[in-house]
């Protein structure tokens, strides 16, 4: 079997496990228990590379927000045409966004493009050692490839810790995660 149709089956698999999670009553209190989980301290000088969540992810925003309150500033990623990575604009709580590709939310243009040295990664699944199923666009990838060439760079995913898997089939391009943040505690890999 392919690489391709082995990704194809661990995403039906892992959006099983996160629908899972959503449904168990704890997707509410997951965001909260992200900002107690996350070592703020650590990271509140850097540019952090948010997400606007989907529906169905986890809400980073309140804990983009407690960083915002200590010092970091923060953007989010402008999804652009497919093969193409992010860019990563300049965002503030009560800035306006647009409706990008896919459904996401992500900042005008006119906002300033940014070099995040922290990066919170959405996925489908991850495993132990930091390997991570992405949606299938391969922009994280090409954006973290990218980034990483220009300057020292974390990648932490997000998601719930239901979302853990085994094992995760991996192609030649695809980028690792430095660490994890879930509902249940952060790990650098």
């Amino acid at each position: 079997m392919d690489i391709a149709t082995q990704k194809t089956r661990a995403r039906v698999q892992a959006k099983a496990r996160r629908q899972t999670a959503l449904q168990s009553g704890r997707a509410g209190l997951a965001a909260l228990e992200l900002i107690s989980h996350f070592p703020a301290a650590r990271f509140r000088k850097d540019v952090i590379g948010g997400i606007y969540p989907l529906p169905g992810e986890i809400d980073t925003l309140p804990l983009m927000r407690a960083l915002a309150d200590q010092g970091a500033v923060l953007s989010l990623p402008c999804t652009p045409r497919k093969g193409r990575p992010l860019k990563f604009r300049s965002w503030v709580k009560g800035d306006k966004l647009k409706t990008g590709p896919y459904g996401t939310r992500e900042p005008y243009p006119g906002q300033s493009e940014v070099f995040p040295s922290f990066v919170f990664v959405p996925l489908l699944a991850f495993t132990e050692s930091g390997e991570r199923l992405g949606y299938g666009g391969g922009f994280y990838d090409r954006t973290l490839g990218q980034l990483k060439a220009r300057h020292d760079v974390f990648a932490c995913g997000v998601g719930f810790a239901a979302q853990k898997a085994a094992h995760i089939p991996m192609g030649e391009f695809d980028v690792s995660l430095d660490g994890m943040l879930t509902e249940t505690g952060f790990k650098v890999f």
